[in-house]
């Protein structure tokens, strides 16, 4: 895995890295949109995942001990920050945009990230060789867990620290799993527009302690998720593939909320929202299912292009590599 990790590199080149990082951010701004794949795409995948795992309880050690070089010389520091950096600038450049149009036109909005989602879990079923009767239970069970756990999960989770960082754990995931976004999680989770308000509002601390889970989280699941996708590989792809069918139910573009008036207003996102069909079929909901339409688009062509360049690059020799972003 080391041997992924390129050393001789120019200021140049550490910028192309930074724009690299900021599609990988556009990417995970987006729910259903993976910044794994993306930077497959990009052809910086496997040393991303090399980066990642350089920084180990060895590189903590010599932190701890006050061993400040040994330590970065023993990770690829420059390569992370250099992505880092352009994720981030990514997220606070997007975010107020995308902020302004979930609370203008919410329909629209969720409209377009559930055709990401549903286009999502299709490319990852593709990523499927073999069917047989254990991955079928598996896909099933990951949609049916999925579809009562996003039932159950209320609109207004808890603002506290140990779940902000929590949150920020399981999101960072999407740099590794194949096809799901940090944002989608985000969005399971009822912190994707708390997380969104605070990169528009500047709130450093609850983003801090975001980033801190993420890097905690992606430090530890990336050691896990190799090990799932060296022994069960099809298993694990089919489980996250029913996982997305059955979170389309958290995202679905028309709700509505019971209030204890009995009457019913149109929202999303809610405690109390229910699933509805479209109360009208009028320009909305044709421009509605326009974007739904192009979501799924857009990420048949990111996938159709991973794809093309995962025939044209030799795979690793390294076993416990992960071959799918």
């Amino acid at each position: 895995m080391r041997g992924d990790i390129q050393k001789d590199r120019t200021f140049r080149d550490y910028l192309i890295l930074g724009v690299k990082g900021y599609c990988m951010g556009a990417a995970d701004v987006v729910p259903g949109v993976s910044g794994g794949t993306m930077a497959f795409i990009l052809g910086i995948y496997r040393e991303l995942i090399a980066s990642i795992k350089s920084v180990d309880l060895r590189c903590l050690r010599l932190l701890l001990s006050g061993r400040v070089k040994e330590a970065l010389d023993a990770t690829s520091w420059k390569f992370l920050v250099s992505v880092a950096a352009g994720i981030f600038t990514a997220i606070f450049t997007i975010a107020k945009g995308l902020s302004y149009m979930l609370s203008t036109h919410p329909v629209v909005i969720w409209s377009f990230f559930f055709g990401l989602v549903a286009a999502s879990a299709i490319t990852i079923c593709l990523e499927i060789e073999k069917w047989h009767p254990r991955v079928v239970v598996g896909m099933v069970a990951g949609t049916l867990a999925a579809y009562v756990v996003v039932g159950m999960v209320p609109a207004s989770t808890p603002n506290t620290a140990w779940f902000l960082f929590l949150s920020g754990a399981f999101a960072i995931c999407a740099m590794i799993l194949p096809g799901i976004s940090g944002a989608f999680i985000l969005v399971l989770l009822g912190k994707y527009q708390f997380v969104l308000q605070a990169v528009t509002e500047r709130d450093f601390l609850t983003l801090f302690i975001v980033a801190a889970g993420a890097a905690t989280g992606l430090i530890c699941f990336v050691r896990l998720l190799n090990w799932l996708f060296e022994r069960y590989r099809h298993m694990t792809i089919a489980l996250l593939a029913g996982l997305l069918v059955g979170s389309l139910r958290k995202i679905w573009p028309w709700k509505t909320s019971v209030e204890s008036f009995g009457q019913h207003v149109s929202t999303h996102g809610t405690a109390t929202a229910e699933n509805v069909l479209p109360a009208s079929f009028d320009g909305e909901f044709a421009l509605a299912f326009a974007l739904m339409i192009l979501g799924a688009a857009a990420v048949i062509l990111i996938e159709y292009l991973g794809r093309k360049m995962r025939r044209q690059t030799p795979r690793p020799q390294v076993a416990s590599q992960i071959q799918t972003p």
